[in-house]
């Protein structure tokens, strides 16, 4: 059955606490032996008791690890602030490199805009100005390309809009032939008045209105009839009556009339 765990924290009787201290102890020194031998190691263990009581182990000697171990943490700590002193310096001299970055770049950009030209050599102007040249050729191109951008939009929106029309004017023209156009009254009135010319050519243009013209025309037509009550006008002709038997016949019809 193997062990329990052991849960740690501070042993309250006193017994108990000196007997552990002891295992624990003696197993320590014996751990720190087998890693000197094992891997051939300088190994050095100092232990304090709660009673101020001094314990040691070293495989070598603890005066010769102590002296090694003191010249290590020397020269760490010289290494670490020989890294601080070297590290110190340069940051002035990234800084004075930068300023000296700037000022050429905003000489540079003066420079470009025609001014602070003083001092410059003519190989150095002839340079500058192949540059400008270069840069405007480019400019040229640029708007150029952006000219020819707006125009095909340009020509895209007009061929939507033509298409847009030919939609209309054929919604427009379905339309038509679903529901056709009605006539106003001013045309039928107009076709009205011309029908009536055709039948009655006494009626004139601007004589009346249409009423007067059909008033008319059925006052013609009423007298037609009336004359049918008389003799046939064919018969009259053929037959060859004296004046006065003539005369006679048509008094006789108007007093038939009236």
């Amino acid at each position: 059955m193997g062990r329990g765990k052991i849960e740690i924290k501070k042993i309250e009787n006193v017994n108990s606490r000196q007997v552990t201290f002891s295992k624990r102890r003696a197993g320590l020194f014996k751990k720190a032996n087998e890693l000197a031998v094992l891997c051939e190691a300088e190994v050095a263990v100092i232990i304090f008791s709660n009673t101020g009581k001094l314990f040691e182990f070293a495989n070598s000697s603890m005066k010769r690890i102590l002296s090694r171990y003191k010249k290590c943490v020397e020269t760490a700590k010289g290494l670490a602030g020989g890294e601080l002193e070297t590290e110190k310096p340069q940051q002035p001299k990234e800084v004075d490199v930068l300023k000296e970055e700037i000022e050429k770049l905003k000489l540079k950009q003066l420079r470009l805009l025609g001014k602070d030209l003083t001092g410059m050599s003519s190989q150095e102007l002839h340079l500058l100005e192949r540059q400008l040249s270069e840069g405007l050729i480019c400019i040229k191109e640029r708007k150029e390309q952006l000219l020819l951008q707006e125009l095909a939009q340009c020509r895209m929106q007009e061929q939507r809009a033509v298409l847009e029309n030919e939609t209309l004017r054929r919604q427009v023209e379905e339309l038509r032939g679903i529901f056709p156009p009605t006539r106003s009254p001013t045309q039928v009135r107009i076709n009205y008045h011309s029908s009536v010319k055709k039948r009655d050519p006494a009626v004139k243009e601007g004589s009346g209105s249409p009423e007067t013209a059909c008033n008319g025309g059925l006052a013609d037509e009423d007298s037609d009839t009336t004359l049918q009550l008389g003799l046939p006008y064919g018969n009259s002709q053929k037959r060859k009556t004296p004046d006065g038997e003539t005369h006679s016949s048509t008094s006789e019809t108007h007093f038939r009339l009236t």
